[in-house]
């Protein structure tokens, strides 16, 4: 897996860099980081309505949207795939560790 995401984030860094016309990529980041952003909530939301109605293939397909747009958010801040890589393995190793539950968290 990680090595298609490394692949599409290539690709957004290429269409950053040389913009192709009709490119809904080049469009988000002409648009700038207000539009991306925008795009990356409303890609959240539409996760969590496919999951609440329990339908995998839409789950599946908006989660690969959502992935998508941060991956776009990611080029436009400039933090590469590496930089979220480095970080999931740190905490991969922190795995059984359980934090202590907040007051509100017990409550859920």
């Amino acid at each position: 897996m990680s090595d298609v995401i490394k692949g599409l984030y290539e690709v957004i860094k290429d269409r950053r860099q040389n913009p192709q016309e009709g490119s809904y990529t080049c469009y988000l980041f002409s648009k700038g980081t207000d539009k991306i952003l925008k795009k990356v909530g409303e890609e959240c939301a539409e996760v969590i309505i496919a999951a609440k109605n329990e339908k995998k293939e839409d789950t599946v397909n908006e989660i690969c949207d959502l992935a998508y747009h941060v991956l776009v958010l990611m080029a436009e801040q400039g933090i590469a795939v590496e930089d979220v890589a480095e970080v999931l393995e740190e905490r991969r190793k922190k795995i059984g560790n359980l934090k202590k539950f907040h007051k509100t968290d017990r409550n859920s």
